[in-house]
């Protein structure tokens, strides 16, 4: 403990700066502000702290010229004046350890809980690329997630990455806290991208609870923060499930959302001069939401894995939506909620047939995948004739497979919605005796064909 204050204390002695690096401010336009003397030594995405007379405030350079650079603050430009001091801090790091686990912070790893914080004793960049993809380890074993439907049919695997597609209200929230309490994992990491500063701190403290936080960092930027910040924050959390992964940790990174970190980052392109493309996004963006999508997955032979479930907001389940589309065929995998499932009180609100876990068949035994198969036959036979069987039309006998269909349907309904089961465990199993045909409807289904016949 003591060697590690020590390591803590060096760092930030290392982190001061003899001298610092001034610029001025030559003219504010169109929300951003041209900075002079700083174009032979700012780099892009360069953090600076921009003085003024009642304080200060920082920003981020988002252009560069040659005889003056662009910034972008986090927060109001009024009472800005034309020669107000601007200095160069330099890249975007952040400082992860140990000490952080059961803590919230924001994405410049400041605290939001009202309790000192200490730094670790190395900063690291929160833009780092991936990994080289030769070097990663493939994708591991399944994991307990404490819900039936990611054990068996939709099963999550050490290293996966997954999206978690669903529109608002539908239950998202509470199905990542699930996710963070019983999935197999040493360290959580959440970020929560634009969420209202109310509903984060419900989050916190009554969805994922003091047994939830015990292994988790909370990193936060609310919906009243900068697009600087908000897009940050998605990049400090991922910088800290790379320091931890780097340590031999299984990492599990839950990150809400995508589409406010697409958001956020559509509001900086553009005030920067980037010109509007798809919908209004940028066509930076589809790199910028690979990139860090890329970074989670399996680490390097001596390191852990980031298993990663990133949430994004699709209006009206139009799968078809602009970040949609662009992450869906980069990651392992999609999860679709939806809201008429919601409605009619089922929790959680998944459309099995429209979900896909690319972790299969690899994931399952011989016997577990005919299992899955069948249940997404069933489910996909009373799906097609679901309006033809609640209107009474469809006469018991004329399709077996419908008729099988409609007898296993309930059973399967209420299996996937499965979750904080003790017994959890056995899935497989109680999936196997949900496919179960009751022996009654099977004599009736028979019968009526052989009077047919």
């Amino acid at each position: 403990m003591r060697d590690l204050a020590f390591r803590n204390l060096l760092s930030e002695v290392e982190s001061l700066k003899p001298l610092k690096r001034l610029g001025s401010i030559v003219e504010v336009s169109d929300g951003v502000l041209h900075v002079g003397r700083l174009s032979d030594i700012a780099r892009m995405g360069d953090r600076v702290k921009l003085h003024r007379q009642d304080g200060f405030i920082f920003g981020q350079v988002v252009r560069l010229g040659e005889s003056k650079v662009q910034i972008m603050i986090e927060g109001s430009s009024d009472g800005i004046l034309v020669g107000d001091t601007v200095e160069l801090i330099g890249p975007q790091t952040i400082s992860p350890n140990t000490s952080w686990i059961g803590r919230v912070v924001d994405s410049n790893g400041q605290p939001l809980d009202g309790r000192p914080i200490l730094k670790g004793h190395a900063a690291r960049s929160i833009t780092n690329g991936p990994i080289a993809s030769t070097l990663r380890k493939p994708m591991g074993a399944r994991l307990e997630t404490g819900m039936a439907i990611f054990n068996t049919m939709l099963p999550l695997v050490r290293g996966q990455r997954i999206g978690l597609f669903a529109g608002s209200g539908v239950g998202k929230s509470t199905l990542l806290a699930s996710f963070a309490r019983n999935v197999e994992a040493e360290i959580v990491v959440i970020a929560l991208v634009g969420e209202r500063g109310r509903e984060v701190g419900e989050f916190i403290h009554s969805v994922l609870g003091p047994e939830g936080m015990k292994r988790t960092i909370v990193v936060a930027a609310t919906s009243d923060a900068s697009a600087l910040e908000r897009r940050r924050c998605a990049w400090a959390a991922m910088a800290i499930a790379e320091h931890f992964k780097e340590e031999g940790n299984h990492v599990l990174l839950l990150l809400d959302s995508l589409t406010r970190f697409a958001e956020a980052h559509r509001e900086i392109a553009l005030a920067s001069g980037e010109v509007a493309a798809l919908r209004g996004y940028p066509p930076s963006t589809a790199h910028l939401l690979m990139s860090l999508c890329e970074r989670a997955g399996p680490g390097g032979q001596h390191e852990g894995d980031i298993t990663a479930v990133f949430s994004v907001l699709v209006a009206g389940s139009d799968m078809d939506e602009p970040v949609a589309d662009m992450v869906r065929g980069v990651l392992d995998g999609h999860v679709v909620m939806d809201r008429d499932i919601a409605e009619r009180g089922r929790f959680p609100a998944i459309d099995v047939l429209r979900s896909v876990s690319r972790s299969l068949p690899v994931a399952a035994s011989s016997d577990e995948n005919e299992k899955i198969n069948q249940a997404r036959r069933l489910l996909g036979s009373y799906e097609q004739s679901k309006l033809m069987v609640q209107s009474g039309l469809y006469v018991s006998g004329s399709d077996p497979q419908l008729d099988e269909a409609i007898d296993v349907w309930p059973a399967l309904d209420s299996f996937v919605s499965n979750m904080d089961d003790p017994n959890v465990e056995i899935s497989f199993e109680k999936l196997g005796s949900a496919l179960q045909r009751t022996k009654s409807r099977s004599v009736v289904a028979n019968s009526v064909l052989e009077r047919r016949k």
